[in-house]
């Protein structure tokens, strides 16, 4: 059973920061990408952010500069750290990954439950 545990969600003012981290576990071979979506209200799911294991990165246009997607390998844990955050960034901000468990096998896409990000004074 794979799980991915996101955490660091919260209220925070315009122009402040938070990190979000996310955590995957289970009988996992290999992690082959990760990434963070957003959905506001009353819109789609976006891509914010996603990194490969190839430590290659791709950022929507709108957090160019402002987010920072990192991971650890080790703790199969991604991260993105949200700077210079806008009210427009508001959203539940959810944590995506593409695993592997066998070598050269199928690749599956997971999703994490999601957390609440309000940037409002």
């Amino acid at each position: 059973q794979v799980q991915l545990v996101e955490s660091g969600g919260g209220l925070v003012q315009p122009g402040g920061s938070l990190k979000l981290s996310c955590a995957a576990s289970g009988s996992i071979f290999s992690i082959d990408a990760m990434g963070w979506y957003r959905q506001a209200p009353g819109k789609g799911r976006e891509l914010v952010a996603i990194i490969t294991n190839g430590d290659s990165n791709n950022y929507a246009d709108s957090v160019k500069g402002r987010f920072t997607i990192s991971g650890d390998n080790a703790k199969n844990t991604v991260y993105l750290q949200m700077n210079s955050l806008k009210p427009e960034d508001t959203a539940v901000y959810y944590c995506n990954a593409v695993l592997l468990f066998r070598a050269s096998g199928p690749k599956y896409n997971y999703w994490g439950p999601g957390t609440q990000v309000t940037v409002s004074s």
